[in-house]
This record gives structure tokens, C-alpha cells and sequence, in this order.
């Protein structure tokens, strides 16, 4: 659901109306959203359908004073009130940045995304081995619940948003070592036999490719390819 609702709110207008909403903790209704955003109605409308699918808000009549059906107000539900993409985002950058800043600081940071893949993807049975299909269904599974839209193909996942663009473009040393090392991990604590071989980010702005393969005698360098080097901005 998180997952859900953080790809909701990276409309800037849906995060319009989380913000006037969290202003207004009795609710709004669409008439009011819509003088304060600046939005035709019926797009408020099918803006808060978004959201509410996504768990952000809910919505329940107004106490009925007269006649005609009553007004519908919207609140925020209570996942949309512990925090959002603007408010982590300073944080994010400070930690990453620190983080770069330390001696072999994208090594630690694929290590604690390793610690974090194994934490966070089902565990198999004991001694169960994961076949090669079903682990890349699993890790994409993994990933998709983190906000990567991704799609497997023969050996690859291709991630079609990053959470973490931003981030990605400016030190993609860090953060997408945590996003190997999430992989990597995921993959081992469900007994699978491949590993994360490459890692092209920003391919094009909207997609990054995760190859996945069984160990070989001569292996690829770890981290992101040459080309996430050329594609981050200097």
C-alpha cells in the first residue's frame, strides 16, 4: 500500500490536494479542493479516485442539514499523515550524502541494501532452491512493492521509475549500490543460483536494467555500468 500510495503522490497534483487536505482535518469536499488547486471538479474528482484506491484518503458524507443528497468530504487517511516524498527528501539527501563522503561509502551502502533484500523478500522453505524464473519474479515482486515498476524479460529487469530519481542522478554511486545490494540479497536468502551481473542505469530517463545471471569464470565490475556513469550529470 505504501508503494501504491507513493506512486499516487508523484503527481504534483495529487500532492496539491494531500497537502490542502492536511490542513483540513475535519475534510473537504470537491468544491473546495477545487477553488484551492485551481483544478476543474471532475478532475478532483478522479484525482482523489486515485488516491483513495491507493489509500491516501477516505471520504464520507457531511452531517445532512437540509434537503438534497449531502456533501461527500474528503480526509487524509492515516498513511498519508505520517510524511511524504517532499518531507523525507531533504534527509534522504543529507544521509546520502554523507554517506558518499565516507571511505568506501558505496560498498557500505550496497551492504546495508544486501542486509535490507534479504529482510524484506519471502523466505523459501529450508533447503529449497528458488529456480531462475522464479526467482526473477520474486525479486521484481520486490521491487515493485518499493515503487520501481519493473518488468522481467530473458535475464533482465527493467525498472520503469526510480522512488529515488533525484537522488539516483545526482550521487547514483549510493544509491543504486543500495539498489544492487537489495537485489543481490533478495536473491540469496530465497536460494537462488543468480546474482546481479550488471546494472545500467538511466538507459533512457525512465528506465534503468538490472541482468541477472549465473556466476562465470570472468565476471562484469561490480556497481553501475559505464553508462550510469555517462548518464549522471557531472
Amino acid at each position: 500500500m505504501a508503494a501504491a500510495l507513493d506512486r499516487a503522490l508523484a503527481d504534483d497534483r495529487r500532492a496539491a490536494l494531500v497537502a490542502e487536505l492536511r490542513t483540513a482535518p475535519d475534510g473537504l469536499d470537491v468544491q473546495e479542493l477545487s477553488r484551492r488547486v485551481g483544478l476543474h471538479p471532475n478532475t478532483v474528482r478522479w484525482h482523489l479516485g486515485v488516491l483513495e484506491d491507493a489509500g491516501g484518503v477516505g471520504s464520507e458524507p457531511a452531517p445532512h442539514t437540509g434537503r438534497g443528497r449531502p456533501r461527500i468530504l474528503y480526509r487524509l487517511a492515516a498513511e498519508a499523515t505520517q510524511g511524504t516524498r517532499d518531507e523525507y527528501r531533504l534527509l534522504a539527501t543529507i544521509l546520502t550524502g554523507t554517506v558518499a563522503g565516507a571511505p568506501r561509502g558505496p560498498q557500505a551502502a550496497e551492504r546495508a541494501g544486501h542486509a535490507w533484500g534479504r529482510y524484506l523478500v519471502r523466505r523459501p522453505l529450508p533447503l529449497v532452491r528458488t529456480g531462475d524464473e522464479a526467482a526473477l519474479a520474486e525479486v521484481a515482486d520486490l521491487l515493485d512493492e518499493q515503487g520501481f515498476a519493473p518488468e522481467t524479460a530473458q535475464g533482465e529487469i527493467r525498472m520503469r521509475r526510480c522512488p529515488f530519481h533525484d537522488l539516483a542522478e545526482s550521487q547514483p554511486e549510493i544509491v543504486c549500490a543500495v539498489h544492487r545490494g537489495l537485489m543481490s540479497g533478495a536473491l540469496e536468502e530465497i536460494g537462488s543460483e543468480l546474482e546481479v551481473t550488471g546494472l545500467d542505469v538511466f538507459v533512457r530517463p525512465d528506465l534503468c536494467v538490472a541482468r541477472l545471471g549465473r556466476p562465470g569464470p570472468t565476471r562484469r565490475p561490480s556497481g553501475p555500468s559505464s553508462r550510469a556513469a555517462s548518464a549522471a550529470p557531472a
